[in-house]
């Protein structure tokens, strides 16, 4: 086996799995956004979690977990993102430092965010808590999508499933509908303000994230037996 064809194998493998195997320009910019992105996405489930009027599908799901282990919510949200990645590999869904970050740092936020945040039971701040929480979570979205630097783990499923010939909205309400209800059926709050996200949450993303997109990473180069001079 010759050398040349060894080393191609390794960047070949690499642009198999990842979208950006390389951080892009500009590059402070897109992990300061990245960042900022992925812990307002946590600080938004725990302001919904706090209003008691209902959380995203997904927070229902670790919501419900977490009463029945023991583990914090945010530990859930870990496990679940990493646990969801494996169902990539059929998808053929390709993950980029976006991605990974996602899996960590989201949950790391909600965790540190239902620590500083004060329950009440005041229904005003409880509404506040509700309506804050689902426009910091499109602006969360705009931020962490518009860098360019890959799906969360959970948007990975609906893309691939959407893949397999299901709509984007069919593959989405699929979804969501199904963790809604497993979280449900083990404790998670399921309310209004689960309703009032999934109505919400699309049209608000939508504004927010022609603001923050940035430029497109730049595709790798294809790989060729014949090198220019």
């Amino acid at each position: 086996m010759s050398t040349p064809s060894r080393r191609r194998s390794a960047p070949a493998l690499v642009q198999g799995l990842l979208i950006t195997p390389v951080l892009p320009r500009p590059r402070l910019r897109r992990l300061v956004q990245l960042y900022v992105g992925l812990y307002l996405y946590g600080l938004s489930g725990a302001l919904l979690i706090r209003s008691g009027l209902g959380a995203t599908p997904w927070d229902v799901l670790h919501q419900g977990l977490s009463l029945q282990t023991g583990l914090s919510i945010g530990t859930w949200s870990i496990i679940v993102g990493a646990l969801l990645m494996l169902l990539w590999l059929p998808l053929r869904q390709k993950a980029g430092l976006g991605t990974l970050s996602n899996v960590v740092v989201i949950g790391l936020s909600v965790d540190l965010s239902l620590w500083l945040l004060p329950t009440t039971d005041l229904l005003p701040l409880r509404l506040s808590l509700l309506a804050l929480g689902v426009l910091v979570c499109a602006v969360a979205t705009g931020c962490y999508i518009g860098v360019g630097l890959g799906p969360g783990p959970r948007d990975g499923l609906m893309t691939g499933l959407a893949g397999l010939g299901l709509s984007i909205r069919l593959a989405r309400t699929l979804i969501e509908v199904t963790v809604a209800l497993l979280g449900f059926l083990l404790g998670g709050t399921v309310g209004v303000g689960t309703v009032v996200f999934m109505l919400a949450i699309g049209p608000l993303a939508q504004v927010f994230l022609p603001l923050m997109r940035m430029p497109e990473a730049p595709r790798p180069p294809q790989s060729s037996d014949h090198q220019p001079s």
